[in-house]
């Protein structure tokens, strides 16, 4: 889209603007600037939105943004309807209108084999007379399908689906959508209207993500993310569209009218051309992860290849789509009714089943939350066997519709755990039964109660039995007073034989009766004393997490260790005191507040005291000149060389901070394997530097 000397004059620009913007001053005009502001805002948009790479930072985009708005409201004669503040919605979306298809949008056929291929590929070649044929390949996005209107370079109109032949008007919502450019140079290939089909998704870190602060406010979890993508494109507030973060591929060019006098170019003779075409005016298309190839056995090398691969990608697909390459070849082969003739698509394996539902049981959580459990039929879903499924809350159960005994729709997308789509009614016979909440708690039978602000049901005994031993697992967990040797199943069976009763009493445990039970042995139980002990001398901050106060994770807990000189401060700490700590909320703060007000909790504290674990923040000191003093960090991902709090640890050491998340006042994202969301949004903003673990260890060895 942009060829390097327009990139650098673009950046040169922008630093033009900047300057001009803090001297409130315009360029040589009003339309001038106006014009030179929707350039480099377009520009960046796509350097953010299609490339990945943003080269402004989020401030100077802001203020480049605001400047435009801000000469626009005072010339409002002068916006043009690709202006990038065009994206910004006014009001909520009344209705969406039916609007037909310039070309409708048919379904593709489906294959799941090489045979089925094999077989597709003969008819294709008998009936165009060759002996092989030029196919392009590329992913099969599992998203919510759109077609896009462009007239004179300009997006003229947004669709969905609908039934093929006509969809609806989404063209306020697909603006909200950063990486469909509002204008594109079509004209300059002599193209007058083009109608172009695609995709919305939604990458699966910003899915994730989604999900997890949805589940943290205790709202139910989207389904997937093509259900997510889809919902999205119909909500009636443009705003809250642009919030989910959606993406969309363009893949295909269904129609297209040439402009007087203009002859067809080539790069419009084949589907990889225009794919090609495509990203070149700024769209985010398939080019890259697309294959020409010739004959089908080349196709289905390359397909059962991708299978494997599928993992990888930042995003769902759930196939392939063969396609004949030559668009004068795909005309002569045609279409049914239902399907072209010149495409198919290409099923992975099936990552959904469906199953019967067998059995709701109900589990009490360390802070007394109720989480129903649904016990199927065990059934195979991507290469794993699926027997329980969690149902998050009451209000899931209502939403689905689910009875005991339904036949019940599964799906496990990636490493997505698995969920209950939906029921399905219409096998129904009425032997199915209702679903009942339990309205006193499973274990310990005190009356459920559930917050007006909540979506779920609590025990509030925290003498509650399946409360005590759930607190006591987070509080020996690794990432708490890290007891080896200590886990789960001992916890359970330790609890369950009467030896151990609460998290006092870890330190108190009889190793004489334990020593005599089956399975361990001199050795192992040498392992667990030793352990026992070590832990307490644990920093402050492992105490505090271990507590498992409800909203307080493993950051949150270092910042309150580092208030304070001994635990027993913050008993006396009021709200606003702990709300004046860093990155700590109203509701963090009321919930600290709460646990150290409650006399249970310090009485318990106390004993934690006697017994010999450290209560006092023994800081070490950290070097005011260190290599990395003032300077702020973040892990993500799998570590191999250090613990993750080995590597915090040596940050503090130097001076630096650890970050709860992902912002401006970031420094440096180390990344291990498997890094997720918080990698991509670091990615967008140009600040923060991101080193690899060889890399941090290269800073602090300095």
């Amino acid at each position: 889209m942009y060829t390097k000397e327009i990139e650098i004059a673009l950046a040169q620009l922008a630093k033009q603007l900047l300057s001009h913007l803090q001297q409130q001053q315009l360029l040589q005009s009003i339309d001038e600037t106006l014009d030179a502001l929707r350039r480099v805002i377009s520009y960046n948009d796509w350097r953010y939105y299609v490339e990945s790479e943003p080269v402004i930072s989020d401030y100077e985009y802001d203020q480049l943004f605001a400047w435009l708005k801000k000469l626009e409201q005072e010339h409002p004669d002068l916006v043009t309807s690709d202006s990038p503040t065009q994206r910004v919605a006014q009001g909520l979306t009344k209705e969406f209108v039916t609007v037909p298809h310039l070309v409708p949008m048919l379904s593709l056929e489906n294959s799941y084999n090489a045979d089925d291929l094999l077989d597709w590929d003969r008819k294709a070649r008998e009936s165009a007379g060759l002996a092989e044929i030029e196919y392009c390949i590329e992913p099969k996005f599992d998203g919510a399908s759109i077609s896009l209107i462009y007239e004179d370079d300009r997006l003229t109109r947004g669709a969905t689906r609908g039934d093929g032949v006509a969809g609806e008007d989404i063209t306020t919502n697909i603006k909200q959508i950063r990486s469909i450019p509002l204008s594109a140079s079509f004209s300059k290939y002599g193209i007058h209207q083009i109608e172009i089909r695609g995709e919305v998704l939604i990458n699966k870190n910003t899915f994730k993500a989604f999900n997890d602060k949805r589940i943290a406010d205790n709202l139910p979890p989207l389904a997937n993310p093509r259900n997510a993508a889809s919902g999205s494109l119909r909500m009636v507030d443009p705003n809250e569209v642009a919030k989910r973060g959606l993406e969309a591929f363009l893949y295909h060019m269904s129609y297209h009218n040439m402009n007087p006098g203009k002859t067809e170019p080539d790069v419009l003779k084949t589907h990889s051309g225009t794919l090609e075409l495509l990203s070149t005016l700024g769209f985010r298309s398939p080019a890259r992860e697309k294959k020409v190839v010739k004959g089908i056995q080349n196709v289905i090398d390359y397909v059962l290849k991708f299978e494997t691969e599928r993992d990888n990608l930042p995003y769902e697909i759930d196939g392939m789509v063969i396609k004949v390459n030559d668009y004068d070849l795909q005309d002569r082969l045609g279409m049914t009714t239902h399907h072209p003739r010149w495409a198919i698509a290409y099923k992975f394996k099936a990552r959904q089943a469906t199953s019967k539902l067998r059995s709701v049981e109900f589990q009490v959580g360390r802070t007394g939350s109720i989480t129903p459990v649904a016990k199927i039929d065990p059934v195979p879903i991507g290469g794993v066997t699926v027997g329980s499924i969690s149902l998050f809350n009451e209000e899931v159960i209502k939403e689905k519709d689910l009875k005991l005994g339904d036949t019940v729709l599964v799906e496990r997308a990636g490493d997505v755990i698995p969920y209950i789509v939906k029921s399905v009614a219409d096998l129904r016979d009425g032997s199915e039964q209702e679903i009942i909440f339990p309205v006193r708690c499973p274990v310990c039978h005190d009356k459920l109660v559930k917050p007006e602000t909540e979506s779920v049901w609590r025990c509030t005994n925290i003498n509650c039995e399946a409360q005590v031993v759930e607190r006591m697992i987070h509080f020996v967990s690794k990432d708490a007073m890290d007891i080896k040797s200590f886990g789960e199943s001992n916890v359970r069976k330790f609890f369950s034989l009467g030896l151990l009763k609460d998290i006092p009493g870890i330190y108190e445990l009889d190793f004489e009766k334990i020593g005599a039970l089956e399975g361990f042995g001199k050795k192992s139980l040498t392992n667990l004393q030793s352990a026992i002990e070590q832990s307490k001398t644990q920093p402050l901050h492992r105490l505090i997490f271990g507590l498992g106060i409800r909203y307080v994770g493993e950051t949150t807990a270092k910042t309150l260790a580092n208030a304070v000189n001994h635990i027993m401060d913050l008993q006396n700490w009021t709200e606003e005191q702990i709300l004046a700590l860093e990155d700590i909320g109203p509701k963090v703060a009321g919930s600290i507040r709460l646990f150290f007000a409650n006399n249970d909790n310090i009485q318990m504290l106390n004993r934690l005291a006697a017994l010999g674990i450290s209560m006092t923040n023994t800081k070490k000191e950290t070097h005011a000149s260190g290599n990395l003093n003032g300077q702020t960090f973040l892990f993500t991902g799998t570590l191999h060389k250090l613990k993750r709090s080995e590597a915090e640890e040596m940050v503090e050491q130097e001076g630096g901070k650890i970050m709860s998340g992902v912002s401006s006042k970031l420094n440096y994202l180390v990344v291990g394997d498997d890094a997720g969301s918080k990698l991509e949004k670091a990615k967008k903003i140009n600040t923060i530097k991101i080193l690899s673990e060889d890399d941090f260890l290269a800073m602090i060895n300095k």
